[in-house]
């Protein structure tokens, strides 16, 4: 296997358009290891901004707007697009009024095998895929190295490209194919420069016709086709004799692939446009890089840094910090559990409240295989540090990513780097060319004491703003280390507290004079991790950062609600570490207490109190919480009351099962339209419970296809025995999107058919997953249990009462086992599943709710820790009314829940605990067995 990794930034978007500029980030930042042939299966957040509670610069945005906005269209973006983001993390810095910084990582695997590296020649075919081409983006690339003024807000929104999802998830679908990927010979995606260098850079001699570059819209000229930088296109060469089998496997994916070029033994790159040759350079040309240049530079580093001890501050005073406080209101809108591959939740603990400090995620090895083999990602930086040294402030983020990597189990011997260096516009100034010299010298220390190299990223060297006076301010000296491994998941640490009267220890390295630790000491330290891990001696192990020890202690306490005591709070060091019956000789900072509070030598603070500091610093920009009983959205018919309360136990007559068509491995349908992104996961569940999967693409290119598509579907559904509608999203899961599309698809008159007959005739089954529940609902057969005409449908899905998408794990209590979904689930038992959505919060009006009581159709429930019922946003995250999270026909055969039960595999979220597998599917493949 290939293991692949791309870091990005899209600072100058996002400072301009927050949410096409953070949304195109991850886009763009998931094209490059698809060029490779890589499947993404993860991604990392990492932004700064200036305090958002500040006044709003004249010619700027505010920085609220720009940290809420940014934060959806990421969210939105990576959501529908179907990568999980497994850490989430904002940093704060006066600095960063200057300019946004917008960071987004990705993790991508793929056989390797599966790709085919080959020189073009002459006759070989360069085909553009994907989505058509447009002004937006043109001039992104070099409109992200000048610096701001106060009139680029006005100026430069055409610059910022505008982000299609689901386009770029059937390039995923496609460049997942074996059969497809070994037809490619090289292979590029389009980002800056567009066609000019996407294309230009495939082959030494090229003729490239815009005239055959699909257009968005009329009126472009051969300039801006040429240039333009619109998301979601990728560029290919193959061999002419395989043209038609690339084209008939695009259009299986339901992706235009269009002839746009060929390779010659010219040595030249062409271009033509109207039949005119509008562009003719020799590769020796393009090959020179331009002329070269020269600057001076000047460094004037300090001696020292400081350590991010937090100095004397109080405990409470420490996480008020902007730098320190609860990030969970952001993280928590960005999916991170779609695929079935994390194996860390961002949040750990079974309160969920401790952060990850790494992500890990198991390799995408495919339906029908399993894997013990996990990548983790981690990251480091302080920009006070670098503010004082960029040469101390790179090392230590180097150092700190390392660090966070061994504290998450992974070994330095497997490591590998990648930086984000971001600076303001050095111009001709020596001193300021000597910060990025400064930092990139520290970090190639860094990189050779600790024998890891950096094998990749990218600089932004423009990170200055200009205001109406005149005056020049500049981004922190910025340099964001990213560090990569792999390991097994069952050595995967968690930070969150586990056991009631562990030892605490502290592990600190001896400091040279310019205050670095010295390296002899961090490789002694980093052996006594990887051995105690090995011996499995370690519960939980956490890296200090901003607010220093004191800080990591309380959110080591938060996940599991435990307490801490100090035994020495005056030690600092770069590894915090519960270890389990361990006599190993290492100072001792405390022990772990059941009693949730801290407590130091002359004073104690109840975790509860410390929390509510620590989340209430974000808590109006990132709420976490929010009225269980407002509405959003329309209203249900005869409205009544949302107590979940009023619910008692409903026991299922599982005697009444209706039988379905026996089958000894039946088979199930999985439709996939625009914007569905959890077909894999679906069908690996399916295929490991002993069923038979059928991915079907819903084709759209054309409305002829559209017809063709439903035809073939239809045939499809008669030969199957269920159906299942996964989830996904289509316009960041708005009212009007993949949920109303695939209701609309399902009443058309062939797949209606076929549909009733599989319901009414064959006894098939039924289900719909998030986004396929709505559509359920939508069509009135959930929960009538027939097609419904639209006017007297009187249940809905709507928006979560706080406003945002959710993800993390919930807990369900099965309230009805009558379904035949269900029959290996007994009543009161409480499993956890994750969800992710925004649109979750199931509405009915108080005579559907009784009808619903009555016939057992209240299927699951959401509860809290103590298995209680529970309207509360923690434990109900999108206040569903009833707190309703899963509800059936009255048969029981069709099914509609918001959690993700098929995201369910051995050795995920492990630092969150829970009974995850209700074995759903394996109920299903029973139901038609016997």
């Amino acid at each position: 296997w290939l293991l692949l990794f791309k870091n990005e930034t899209h600072n100058h978007p996002t400072e301009i358009e927050p949410f096409g500029g953070a949304a195109t980030c991850i886009g763009g930042a998931i094209r490059d290891p698809l060029s490779g042939r890589a499947y993404v299966y993860q991604a990392m957040r990492i932004t700064g901004a200036a305090n958002p509670f500040d006044e709003t610069m004249p010619g700027k945005l505010s920085q609220r707007s720009i940290i809420t906005k940014a934060a959806q269209g990421y969210s939105s973006y990576g959501n529908q697009i179907g990568i999980p983001t497994g850490l989430v993390d904002e940093i704060y810095h006066e600095g960063y009024k200057a300019k946004r910084l917008e960071v987004g990582a990705v993790i991508a695997a793929v056989p390797e095998k599966n790709v085919i590296r080959e020189t073009p020649e002459a006759g070989d075919l360069i085909l553009l895929l994907g989505g058509k081409t447009g002004r937006d983006g043109i001039g992104g690339a070099t409109g992200s190295s000048i610096s701001h003024n106060s009139s680029s807000i006005e100026n430069c929104g055409a610059e910022v490209q505008k982000g299609n999802a689901p386009e770029e998830r059937k390039l995923q679908r496609l460049f997942r194919n074996p059969d497809f990927t070994k037809l490619i010979k090289r292979c590029n995606d389009f980002g800056a420069g567009g066609v000019s260098v996407a294309v230009g850079e495939l082959a030494e001699g090229l003729e490239i016709n815009l005239d055959a570059v699909p257009l968005k819209y009329s009126g472009l000229d051969g300039t801006e086709i040429a240039v333009s930088e619109s998301q979601e296109r990728m560029a290919i060469v193959i061999s002419e004799k395989n043209l038609e089998a690339v084209k008939n496997f695009a259009l299986s994916e339901d992706v235009q692939a269009t002839l746009i070029a060929k390779v010659n033994n010219s040595g030249r790159m062409k271009m033509l446009w109207r039949g005119k040759e509008i562009v003719n350079l020799s590769r020796e040309f393009i090959n020179s890089n331009g002329a070269s240049r020269h600057t001076t530079v000047l460094m004037k580093d300090s001696a020292s840094a400081c350590l991010m001890g937090g100095g004397r501050q109080s405990l409470t005073e420490r996480l008020k910090d902007l730098n320190v406080c609860s990030k969970r209101g952001l993280s928590e809108r960005f999916d991170s559990t779609v695929g079935a591959n994390s194996v860390l939740m961002p949040f750990g603990g079974k309160f969920q409240k401790t952060p990850a400090q790494s992500m890990a995620a198991k390799i995408p090895v495919g339906i029908n295989a399993e894997t013990d083999t996990c990548s983790i990602m981690s990251w480091g930086f302080n920009p006070d540090i670098s503010s004082q040294s960029t040469f101390n402030g790179a090392y230590l983020a180097v150092l700190e990513s390392l660090c966070k990597i061994i504290a998450c189990g992974g070994n330095l011997k497997k490591c590998w780097l990648t930086f984000q260096e971001y600076f303001g516009k050095p111009e001709h100034n020596p001193e300021k060319w000597g910060l990025p010299f400064g930092a990139l010298l520290g970090a190639l220390k860094a990189q050779l004491d600790f024998e890891v190299a950096a094998i990749g990223g990218k600089d932004s060297m423009s990170g200055s703003f200009v205001n109406s006076e005149g005056i020049t301010i500049d981004v922190p000296p910025t340099l964001i280390s990213f560090a990569v491994s792999v390991a097994n998941v069952k050595n995967i640490i968690s930070p969150e507290f586990k056991k009631i009267g562990s030892k605490v220890v502290i592990l600190t390295p001896e400091y040279d004079a310019s205050g670095l630790p010295t390296r002899e000491s961090m490789l002694k330290i980093f052996d006594t991790i990887q051995n105690l891990n090995s011996q499995n001696k370690i519960l939980s192990c956490f890296v200090p950062t901003f607010g220093g020890v004191k800080a990591a202690i309380f959110k080591m306490c938060l996940g599991n609600n435990l307490g801490f005591e100090f035994e020495n709070e005056n030690l600092d060091g770069k590894f915090i570490v519960e270890v389990d019956e361990c006599d190993c000789d290492f100072p001792v900072l405390g022990h772990v207490i059941e009693i949730p509070e801290i407590r130091f030598a002359n004073k104690t603070v109840k975790l509860i109190d410390a929390e509510k500091i620590y989340n209430s610093t974000l808590e109006k920009i990132f709420p976490t919480e929010t009225d269980p009983f407002a509405i959003n959205g329309p209203l249900p018919l005869n409205e009544g009351t949302h107590c979940a309360e009023s619910l008692p136990f409903q026991r299922g007559d599982v005697s009444k099962r209706q039988r379905g068509c026996r089958d000894a491995k039946p088979k199930f349908l999985i439709p996939v339209f625009a914007g569905t992104n959890c077909e894999y996961e679906t069908a690996k569940a399916i295929e490991r419970a002993g069923g038979k999967s059928e991915i079907f693409v819903v084709k759209t290119l054309t409305p002829e296809l559209m017809k063709i598509s439903a035809h073939e579907f239809a045939n499809s559904l008669r030969n199957s025995q269920a159906l299942v509608l996964p989830g996904g999203f289509s316009n960041g899961d708005e009212p009007d999107g993949s949920g109303k599309f695939i209701a609309i698809f399902l009443r058309s008159p062939e797949v209606r058919e076929a549909l009733e007959n599989l319901i009414d005739s064959r006894g098939g089954l039924v289900c719909g997953i998030c986004n396929g529940f709505q559509a359920l609902v939508k069509t009135g057969l959930l929960p009538f249990g027939k097609f419904t005409n639209p006017e007297n449908l009187s249940a809905t899905l709507t928006f979560n009462s706080i406003g945002r998408h959710q993800s993390r794990i919930i807990r369900s209590k099965v309230i009805s086992n009558s379904s035949a979904w269900l029959r290996k689930t007994k009543i009161g038992d409480i499993y956890s599943i994750p969800i992710s959505h925004g649109e979750g919060k199931f509405l009915c009006g108080e005579n559907i709710f009784e009808t619903l009581m009555k016939n057992n159709q209240i299927a699951g429930q959401y509860v809290d820790l103590d298995n209680k019922i529970s309207m509360q946003t923690q434990y109900n995250p999108s206040c569903s009314c009833y707190a309703i999270e899963c509800i059936t026909s009255p048969d029981g055969r069709i099914l509609g829940r918001m959690g993700h039960v098929e995201r369910v595999g051995s050795n995920l979220y492990r630092n969150v605990p829970g009974n995850y597998d209700m074995k759903f599917f394996e109920s299903a493949c029973e139901y038609f067995n016997n």
